[in-house]
């Protein structure tokens, strides 16, 4: 398998890498980022996961440098704003909702020390709701306003705890202003809304939002639905009020989605208008719900109707396919449009993890002239 490794990680650390995040800077170098978790990985005082790393590819992602690290920066995104790069995400697992600012290319950050500087909403301590979480998501730009998708897990069990929100603030904001903020009403998954047809489901709850435009101009956040052992489905809150309020209809807004049940990314190409993911298809439940050895580009025209079209990446170990899909994973993509081409960040699991979620290694790729067969 060709690819160029950002960061491998020896499992014996008992330490994994997560959350990659990529972006290309005005200047034209590449910045990227990930985090760590696992029981031997890096905790802070409150005994949490808390600390991420920067790279930095001046040659298109052929080669890359680690440039720093930040203390109290999880599951956060990158992205370019006004001629400075920003990384919003959460200040540790399941922690406060921070943003910082570089304005020297990823080398050095703001501090988010108080309501002032990047503290935007405030979490509890340790697992003492609010309980933020989110993941490498997109930011929407629409209507003079910048949106993001976060969670609140109170009370704080994975699955069925997360409650889904959205945070704005004005373009033109001083983004390092809580003030500038606001959030939505936080709202919780309802057991109740899963359709009879689909059985008992086991934990069923919503996560890892993608905030996105639709072709007639609403926005939607589309979540990782989590239904075991359903697989292949996500579910649409729409957002409301410039941010402030969000909604979902269980008769309408659950969608069949390839790769539903694992975090995803959502953007819409500018240049053909059709909506592209980069997911991890479940292409036989009945040998197990959650697949990820395999990374495959879909598309759709308006958000609801999706279709694989080609399969990215595949495992190419030799492994039967109950050992692939234990030890085997190509998961927690980030991508950006590069001209013609894809560039993907992706969480792998691969020759050594010790499962298919504990990933030993943050991988780069580049998929030229995506758009040929598309259309």
């Amino acid at each position: 398998m060709r690819f160029n490794e950002l960061r491998w990680q020896d499992p014996a650390t008992k330490t994994y890498l997560g959350s990659p995040s990529l972006v290309r800077l005005p200047g034209g170098a590449l910045l990227a980022t990930h985090d760590y978790f696992g029981p031997g990985c890096p905790r802070n005082h409150e005994n949490e996961e808390h600390l991420t790393s920067v790279y930095r590819s001046e040659d298109d992602g052929r080669a890359w440098r680690n440039l720093t690290h930040i203390a109290n920066a999880f599951w956060s995104t990158l992205f370019v704003h006004r001629g400075a790069v920003w990384l919003l995400g959460c200040s540790q697992q399941y922690g406060s909702v921070v943003i910082r600012r570089s304005d020297d290319g990823g080398r050095t950050w703001t501090h988010p020390k108080d309501a002032g500087s990047g503290l935007l909403f405030r979490g509890g301590y340790y697992h003492d709701a609010p309980n933020y979480h989110c993941g490498p998501m997109p930011i929407l730009c629409k209507g003079g306003r910048l949106y993001r998708a976060v969670e609140d897990c109170d009370p704080c069990h994975w699955g069925r705890g997360f409650k889904s929100a959205v945070i704005s603030a004005p373009e033109d904001a001083d983004l390092l202003d809580a003030a500038s903020w606001t959030m939505s009403n936080k709202l919780a998954f309802d057991p109740a809304w899963v359709p009879a047809a689909w059985g008992a489901l086991v934990n069923p709850g919503w996560l890892e939002g993608n905030l996105v435009e639709t072709p007639a101009g609403e926005i939607w956040n589309i979540l990782r639905f989590h239904a075991e052992p359903l697989a292949n489905k996500a579910a649409v809150v729409r957002v409301h009020d410039e941010g402030r309020r969000v909604t979902f209809d269980p008769a309408a807004d659950f969608i069949d989605f390839p790769g539903g049940m694992t975090k995803f990314t959502i953007r819409r190409d500018p240049v053909t208008g059709l909506y592209l993911t980069l997911a991890n298809p479940n292409d036989h439940p009945a040998l197990g719900w959650d697949q990820r050895n395999r990374l495959v580009l879909s598309t759709s025209k308006d958000l609801r109707t999706w279709q694989e079209r080609r399969t990215l990446i595949t495992d190419d170990s030799g492994l039967d396919e109950k050992s692939s899909r234990r030890l085997i994973g190509f998961q927690y993509v980030d991508w950006q449009f590069d001209g013609a081409d894809l560039l993907y960040l992706v969480r792998t699991a691969y020759d050594g993890a010790p499962n298919y979620h504990d990933s030993n290694r943050i991988a780069f790729h580049r998929h030229e002239n995506f758009r040929n067969g598309l259309d």
